[in-house]
């Protein structure tokens, strides 16, 4: 065990009588600065915040359609996970933007409530700065978004934090809705012009039916055959019937085949197009949360700021230390001890 050493013992004597000194002076400025700090932060010069917060998790999946409705089991996403690092990533970006400082400053009318003027000089830069100072946004250790609101109004507090979650989903969905209609409109222009093409093909099938072809390959073989049996019987009525059909077979019977065959791979294309087309209409004009809420906001019962003891503490703390050193160094001043002595005396 170490022993200390005469000139340790003799410093903490020195603080010692040091402090038994003046121990009345010490004791006047730690009872004023308590008195005063606890003054200076209690409501008559502080206004005291509550504080509300809201913790939730983005949700994985942007596009509905993709993961409800993609046939690709490698490709569909999970309606039901939370999403990782990237979509956190996204949804703090988004709380940061004008589009939901600006919905919630109307909605709540802050300007008013915070004390400042539309109409003054600076009314932009006083209005952004005092919404940051008292709405946050931050990750938390487990990734999840916390959103935090002081304000003197403890409900309003609840409120603002809550509003801005729901507003989350709206600003979202607007942001990814102008491209998906946009995308909407394209695949519908590419959708409507197969099926025009497709309808036109059927019109045309109809008129070769209308004609007498209805199985070019089927109605040729079965009329060749009938016909070499009426000219084996020497029946010419029926073999001019005949041959009359395979008149127009020759006429309509090659448009036929190839309108026909390009009509199975145009269906397919509008098959496929179709598909395509309900899962951007899905996307265009439906929507689902953006996030899964863990805590919502609800009214603090405790003010959050300012905290009196910690405030009466530093500031008596840090008065006494002035204090004492203060004292120490008018104690070293010549002058100060000559003074001192010839009080004394």
């Amino acid at each position: 065990m170490p022993v200390k050493s005469t000139s340790d013992f003799t410093d903490s004597f020195k603080v010692a009588v040091f402090l038994f000194k003046w121990r009345k002076t010490l004791l006047i400025l730690g009872i004023a600065a308590a008195l005063l700090s606890a003054l200076f932060s209690s409501p008559l010069f502080i206004t005291p915040l509550y504080k509300s917060t809201v913790i939730m998790f983005p949700a994985s999946s942007n596009s509905i359609s993709r993961a409800l409705f993609n046939e690709s089991t490698n490709q569909r996403a999970d309606l039901l996970e939370f999403g990782a690092d990237e979509q956190t990533q996204q949804m703090l970006q988004i709380l940061n933007s004008n589009r939901i400082r600006d919905k919630v400053i109307d909605k709540f009318n802050l300007a008013e409530h915070y004390g400042i003027d539309p109409d003054s000089k600076y009314y932009q830069t006083r209005m952004h700065d005092r919404f940051a100072s008292n709405i946050s946004y931050r990750l938390t250790e487990y990734l999840a978004v916390k959103i935090t609101v002081l304000d003197k109004n403890p409900q309003m507090a609840a409120d603002i934090a809550n509003e801005i979650a729901a507003l989350l989903d709206t600003v979202k969905n607007d942001l990814q809705k102008e491209r998906a209609v946009q995308g909407f409109k394209i695949v519908e222009a590419e959708y409507l012009s197969q099926l025009d093409q497709v309808r036109k093909m059927e019109d045309s099938l109809t008129h070769f039916m209308k004609m007498g072809v209805n199985d070019y390959e089927s109605q040729a073989e079965m009329i060749n055959r009938q016909l070499a049996i009426e000219i084996a019987k020497g029946n010419t009525r029926s073999i001019n019937a005949l041959q009359a059909k395979l008149d127009i077979l020759s006429t309509y019977g090659g448009p036929y085949v190839s309108i026909r065959d390009a009509l199975l791979y145009e269906k397919k294309q509008l098959s496929f197009l179709k598909a395509r087309y309900e899962e951007a209409k899905i996307d265009a004009y439906e929507s689902m949360p953006q996030k899964f809420v863990v805590e919502n906001a609800f009214k603090a019962e405790r003010k959050s700021y300012p905290i009196i003891w910690i405030i009466v503490l530093l500031s008596t703390m840090g008065t006494l230390l002035a204090g004492m050193l203060v004292i120490f160094l008018v104690e070293r001043s010549p002058e100060f001890m000559h003074k001192l002595k010839q009080t004394q005396s």
